[in-house]
C-alpha cells in the first residue's frame, strides 16, 4: 500500500518537473518575468524623474529686488513665481520684494513655486478710529498705529476744563477732521495724523519769604501760597522743631520770584532766632 502511494507521488513529480522544464513553459515563464522586471525598472526611472530623487537646489535671495528682475532670475532656475500678498510702504517704489516663501538659503526642488510679497503703487484707505470714548490721546495714538497711521502731536494748549492729553482737533493734510471722524473718515494707510492736545494749566505763585519765622508760621504761609513744606533740616541747637526759626530757605525769597502751584519749599531750622530778625 505504501509502495503504490509512493510511485504514484514519484509520477506527479516527474510529469510536474517535464511541464516545468519543458521549452514551452520556460520560454513563457522567462518573457513573464522580463516583462515585469523591465517595468518595475521602468517605473523606478519615470519616478526618478518625476520628482528629482535626491536633488535640491538653493533658493536665491530676491528681497529688495523689482518683481521685473526677480521673476527673470526665478525662471532662469526654473522656478514658478506667484505674488500673493502687496502692501504700500510709503517711500518704496512699486513691485519691489518684500519678502519670499521659500525663505532664501532654502533647499528646495526645481521647478517649485515661489511666493512674493510685493510693494503696491497706491495705498490702503481706511477708517479712522471712533473719538467717542477714546479722546485721550495716548490710547487713541495706539489705534491710529496698528492701522498704519503715524500719529503727531502738533501743538499743546492749556485748558483747565479737560485732563491732560485730552485730544483737542485732529488734522490731515492741514484740515481740521476732528467733526467728521465719528462718520468713519477716510486716510490713506501710512499718513500722518497731526492732533492738538490739552496740557495742565501751569499756575504760579509768589515765594513766600519764611525767614525769622518759627516751623508752625512757615508752614501756614506756605500752605496758604498754594505750595508745600519739602525737606525741614536741623541744625544742631535745635532741641523744640515747633518752636525753632527759619533761617535759611530753598528756594529763596525773591521780591519778583514765581514758583509753580504745589511745589515744595525746603526749610533749614536753628532754635533761637536768627541775627537781624526782630523778636516781638
Amino acid at each position: 500500500m505504501v509502495e503504490k502511494i509512493w510511485l504514484k507521488i514519484r509520477r506527479v513529480g516527474f510529469e510536474l518537473y517535464s511541464f516545468i522544464t519543458a521549452p514551452f513553459v520556460m520560454k513563457n515563464c522567462l518573457g513573464l518575468f522580463g516583462f515585469f522586471g523591465g517595468l518595475f525598472l521602468l517605473t523606478f526611472w519615470w519616478l526618478k524623474c518625476y520628482t528629482n530623487h535626491g536633488e535640491s537646489v538653493q533658493v536665491p535671495n530676491y528681497v529688495g529686488m523689482g518683481l521685473t528682475e526677480a521673476k527673470q532670475k526665478a525662471r532662469s532656475r526654473d522656478f514658478q513665481i506667484i505674488v500673493n500678498d502687496s502692501t504700500y510702504i510709503p517711500g518704496r517704489p512699486p513691485g519691489e520684494v518684500l519678502a519670499q516663501n521659500p525663505e532664501p538659503s532654502s533647499r528646495v526642488k526645481e521647478g517649485r513655486t515661489i511666493y512674493f510679497t510685493v510693494t503696491k503703487n497706491n495705498p490702503d484707505i481706511i477708517k479712522m478710529p471712533n473719538l467717542v470714548g477714546s479722546d485721550d490721546y495716548d490710547l487713541y495714538s495706539r489705534k491710529c498705529s496698528r492701522l498704519g497711521l503715524k500719529p503727531r502731536i502738533l501743538s499743546r494748549v492749556a485748558d483747565a476744563k479737560l485732563a491732560p492729553n485730552t485730544i483737542v482737533a485732529v488734522l490731515y493734510r492741514g484740515d481740521t477732521i476732528t467733526q467728521n471722524i465719528g462718520s468713519g473718515y477716510k486716510v490713506e494707510m501710512g499718513a500722518t495724523i497731526d492732533f492738538i492736545i490739552s496740557e495742565q494749566v501751569a499756575l504760579t505763585v509768589e515765594i513766600p519769604d519764611c525767614i525769622c519765622l518759627t516751623l508752625d508760621a512757615a508752614r501756614f504761609l506756605i500752605t496758604a501760597s498754594n505750595l508745600s513744606i519739602g525737606a525741614v533740616i536741623k541744625d544742631g541747637t535745635v532741641f523744640d522743631q515747633e518752636t525753632a526759626y527759619v533761617w535759611r530757605q530753598n528756594p529763596k525769597f525773591e521780591p519778583e520770584g514765581q514758583m509753580r502751584v504745589g511745589e515744595q519749599i525746603d526749610l533749614y531750622l536753628t532754635q533761637d532766632i536768627p541775627a537781624g530778625c526782630m523778636e516781638e
